[in-house]
């Protein structure tokens, strides 16, 4: 797997609800990460969209993290690929039809899909395995995740990585969006990376 293409990029951030975050471990941290990472993907114009499970038993998403998605699924499956999140995809970055053809049905061009959420060892990797089984390329923030146990963190990580997702740390996922310190939006995005993104 190559290097993530910002210009056919999407963040997904995985049910992090207001009546969960505070089970998981190190949630604030991992909340924390999922923001920055929110923020910068917002500066450069890359489509960030949300899930929530079960948003009448869960509640909704924690609000600052609500506000920073263009949308936000509301899914009963762990795996929201069962509930539209491929549509959803598709919605964020439209492709025109192949050959201007009006009746054609228009094709996603996200081929990148950066995820993070919670839990990491439920919604986020049923989640991130149906992206996989779609033909997506998944690439998946570790310290954007969370779980209640760190021992399941680290198996969920393991298991994504046996699947074929690529586990990253929010710096390769931003300096990979920026390629260049001469992006235009270089000095802004930079303020973000001092904050850490690890």
């Amino acid at each position: 797997m190559n290097a993530i293409d910002p210009d056919r990029s999407v963040l997904v951030l995985v049910d992090y609800q207001q009546r969960l975050m505070p089970a998981i471990d190190r949630g604030e941290q991992v909340l924390a990460q999922a923001l920055r990472l929110a923020e910068v993907a917002g500066e450069l114009g890359i489509p960030v969209l949300g899930t929530e499970q079960n948003p009448a038993g869960l509640g909704a998403n924690v609000p600052s993290l609500r506000q920073r998605c263009a949308s936000t699924l509301a899914k009963m499956h762990f795996d929201a690929c069962e509930d539209g999140l491929l549509a959803f995809l598709g919605s964020a970055r439209p492709r025109p039809p192949e050959g201007g053809n009006p009746g054609a049905q228009p094709l996603a061009s996200v081929a990148d899909v950066v995820i993070a959420g919670c839990e990491a060892h439920v919604c986020l990797l049923q989640t991130a395995l149906g992206l996989l089984r779609a033909g997506q390329r998944v690439w998946v923030v570790a310290a954007a995740c969370g779980s209640r146990s760190p021992a399941d963190h680290a198996l969920a990580m393991q298991r994504l990585q046996q699947a074929g997702a690529v586990i990253v740390s929010g710096e390769m996922v931003v300096f990979e969006w920026l390629r260049s310190c001469r992006h235009a939006r270089f000095k802004p995005v930079l303020e973000q990376v001092r904050q850490r993104l690890d």
